[in-house]
């Protein structure tokens, strides 16, 4: 019997999902502050860095638009440069913090391309290290994530501080 604990779950089962008041928890994020329990890192006039509450693994986060908006064929060219220096600077924060050996980068369009939220769209940016595909999750059908978020989102904040203002 296999047994795993994720406390931090049962808030987004009880709200079906959804965890903002207006039915989006991306839209709900972007009105957070950095830096508080809601796992925000850093925010821009037209999109920000949060920490996802359901990692693949320690340190996946996502850089969203502040603007509700499914597709990213439907950004501004503006949107798509903050988006991208709000990723580059992830990405050298996650260098520093946590030593990963690769990253995944993508956007999930549409459920049957794994997306969680189909109506918000977001860059997932996804730390990998070699042998992190290890027996648990091959044998076990279970991920570990060794980190819990607070300790990372921390070591990220420390990380995106380094980087100096977001211009």
């Amino acid at each position: 019997m296999k047994t795993l604990f994720a406390p931090w779950r049962m808030r987004w089962i009880r709200e079906g999902g959804r965890m903002g008041e207006g039915g989006c928890i991306l839209c709900d994020l972007g009105s957070r502050s950095p830096g508080d329990e809601s796992g925000v890192l850093e925010k821009g006039p037209l999109a920000f860095s949060v920490l996802n509450r359901f990692p693949y693994t320690a340190g996946h986060l996502m850089v969203v638009p502040l603007r509700h908006v499914a597709s990213p064929a439907d950004l501004t060219a503006d949107e798509w440069v903050e988006i991208h220096c709000l990723m580059g600077r992830c990405l050298r924060a996650l260098e520093r913090s946590l030593r990963p050996h690769g990253f995944n980068v993508g956007i999930n369009l549409g459920r049957a391309a794994g997306a969680g939220i189909e109506d918000h769209c977001h860059l997932h940016v996804v730390p990998r290290w070699e042998g992190d595909h290890n027996f648990l999750t091959v044998l076990g059908e279970a991920r570990v994530v060794p980190e819990d978020l607070p300790e990372t989102r921390r070591r990220l904040m420390e990380g995106l501080a380094e980087e100096g203002e977001l211009a």
